[in-house]
């Protein structure tokens, strides 16, 4: 086969992008939230975990911790308890307590809206940043690259890379920044919906003619 120039690889991502956008035009963030305090909090807690089991754990969390002044007051042992069913809950608890007194610290108990303050506070990294500036901010700076982002764009030949960082530069050469956030919601429905991990459909995938890895299942 033919390596792909860039300028295809490009062409085929905005078809690409089109179709999905057809597929699933009500694609948003699935974690409930109302401002930016409650999306990082929750955001913190999807690690290793789905989004609807946060969203049953955050409504309590956030009835007992209402912002970031509140939860910096909490203790270890009532913050586990309320987050333990999302895995990982001592190491969460503690992230999210040491997130909350940076907030009320550095930034006056407000979550700030810039990629480098974002990192620096404990348990935030770049993918963690990207959908607080995304869908809290409205700010297009880099892409949210999850499991379902980097093994879909991977079997749709877009990207290489293994590192979701290295994924994330990939897709923001091939995709208009405007984009970018939308990108993400995208690639997850998809991934949720028809582009299965351990079974996908796809007979019935609106991207398959792009996608070189479902030309080849339903050859075979």
């Amino acid at each position: 086969m033919a390596r792909e120039s860039a300028t295809a690889r490009r062409a085929r991502a905005g078809t690409i992008l089109g179709a999905l956008e057809e597929a699933y035009p009500d694609a948003h963030c699935a974690l409930d939230h109302i401002d930016p305090y409650q999306l990082l909090v929750a955001t913190i807690l999807s690690a290793q975990c789905t989004d609807a089991r946060v969203n049953m754990v955050t409504p309590a969390l956030f009835a007992r911790f209402p912002d970031a002044a509140a939860l910096a007051e909490g203790t270890q042992d009532d913050v586990e308890e309320l987050i333990r069913s999302t895995g990982f809950f001592r190491n969460k608890a503690k992230n999210l307590l040491a997130m909350a007194a940076a907030l009320v610290e550095r930034h006056d108990g407000r979550v700030p809206d810039t990629m480098d303050e974002l990192r620096a506070l404990p348990g935030v990294g770049r993918k963690t940043a990207n959908v607080i500036l995304g869908n809290a901010f409205g700010r297009n700076d880099g892409i949210t690259v999850d499991t379902h982002v980097g093994r879909i764009t991977r079997l749709l030949r877009l990207t290489s890379a293994t590192d979701p960082e290295k994924v994330e530069q990939d897709l923001m050469a091939l995709f208009p920044q405007p984009k970018w956030t939308l990108l993400s919601h995208l690639l997850i429905s998809h991934g949720r919906a028809v582009c299965i991990a351990r079974r996908p459909n796809c007979a019935a995938c609106p991207i398959a003619a792009e996608c070189p890895s479902a030309k080849r299942t339903m050859r075979g």
